[in-house]
């Protein structure tokens, strides 16, 4: 008889950002012909610049020709995209060898499986708040030894060093959902600990090319060896807006050792694991994704995140106007709001939809530490997200 992985009663009954959905419909429904904005999901929403709608073009288009065809290509990814990346990464101080980046259809995926490397009886350290990906991927795997650091105004939304041995560590910067970067002190503490403790730092860099601070690093490869106890998670999605086409990558340095492993194994067991359960990215969203390394096409696509950045802006400014108190939003893309008069998270939900109009991410979905909060995204077309902000200052009443 077939019986059912149990570990999938243990998540929660809903995945909060269908709640969100079913609340959002539920109102639309009651209140036909009114114009709802949703600064809730981070999606993006500007067209994929000149440059890499060319690179997509070609993709397609070799498809096309006997001669220039490609069925399954390397599950690792496209050697050429591979070294491009390896280049993108030298251009910033960092070293790295072809072999050690491997290309998948995004970043969420790679969270998820990453931690079947791992044993199943390993401690893990995840943020509170923090994006779901993490814990749920470990629940299922039938993880129990699960510890949560909190993030909070008193430590900047990033935890100090656990004071316990921990085996796996995640690490979002900038953080999704507080919009936090963590400092390069703190990092270097991070991998200080990992390195005394072998233990593995599980680095989510996502939105790393939102950081416009020189002082914080985009890649935890910046401190000093953190190859020997750190994987890097990237994505195009929000670098290049490729939500919808679905690229990333996972760096896993041949440098990197668990505690009982040699150099190169861990390296030669996410090789295996993709050569077994992957069939490689698509060809055609491969040759977008070295359009968007070719020097204008990342040209091209930071004038994209600019834009949002500048929405960004318009609404930190907006509600901090009105005397919300307001985290993030500086070096990436989402705000972190604090509900105002002790509301819960569901409750200023419910509140900013039904009087402004604006659907935001009720915190608490991301954790426990994230009651009393909300994120608001600044994904979105410009005049939309003026008309959320105005319809934030008319309307809310607080």
């Amino acid at each position: 008889m077939a019986k059912i992985n149990t570990h999938y009663k243990k998540l929660k009954p809903s995945y909060f950002f269908s709640e969100m959905s079913k609340r959002t419909r539920e109102f639309q429904i009651k209140n036909p012909g009114i114009e709802v904005i949703k600064l809730g999901i981070g999606n993006t929403t500007e067209p994929l610049p000149p440059t890499v709608i060319k690179g997509l073009k070609n993709g397609v288009k070799k498809l096309s020709n006997a001669s220039k065809y490609t069925g399954y290509g390397d599950e690792q990814g496209d050697i050429r995209l591979r070294t491009a990346l390896a280049e993108w990464y030298k251009k910033r101080g960092i070293v790295f060898d072809p072999s050690e980046i491997f290309i998948s259809d995004g970043a969420k995926p790679d969270c998820a499986n990453i931690q079947s490397l791992f044993s199943k009886n390993a401690v893990v350290a995840i943020q509170n708040p923090v994006y779901p990906v993490y814990l749920d991927s470990n629940i299922l795997a039938g993880r129990n030894k699960i510890i949560f650091m909190s993030c909070s105004e008193k430590n900047d939304f990033f935890p100090d060093v656990p004071k316990q041995k921990i085996d796996l560590i995640y690490i979002c910067s900038p953080n999704n959902p507080t919009g936090a970067v963590i400092s390069r002190k703190k990092l270097s503490q991070v991998v200080d600990y990992a390195k005394k403790h072998k233990a593995i730092i599980i680095f989510d860099a996502a939105y790393s090319e939102f950081i416009s601070d020189s002082d914080i690093p985009k890649s935890i490869y910046e401190i000093h060896g953190a190859k020997t106890c750190a994987v890097e998670i990237q994505s195009f999605s929000k670098f290049a807006g490729f939500t919808g086409v679905r690229l990333g990558w996972s760096v896993v340095p041949k440098q990197l050792v668990a505690e009982d492993s040699i150099p190169g194994q861990l390296n030669q067991m996410w090789n295996r694991r993709q050569t077994t359960m992957f069939n490689g990215a698509s060809n055609i969203v491969q040759e977008g994704g070295l359009a968007v390394l070719s020097e204008k096409g990342q040209k091209e696509c930071r004038k994209i995140i600019s834009y949002y950045m500048e929405n960004a802006k318009i609404i930190k400014t907006g509600l901090t106007k009105l005397g919300f108190i307001v985290f993030g939003g500086v070096n990436a893309p989402y705000l972190w709001v604090k509900t105002p008069n002790k509301m819960s998270s569901w409750e200023f939900f419910d509140k900013l939809l039904e009087e402004a109009r604006v659907v935001c991410t009720p915190g608490v979905g991301f954790g426990s530490e994230g009651e009393g909060y909300v994120r608001i995204s600044s994904f979105g077309h410009r005049e939309n997200i003026i008309k959320a902000v105005e319809g934030i200052q008319k309307n809310l009443k607080i």
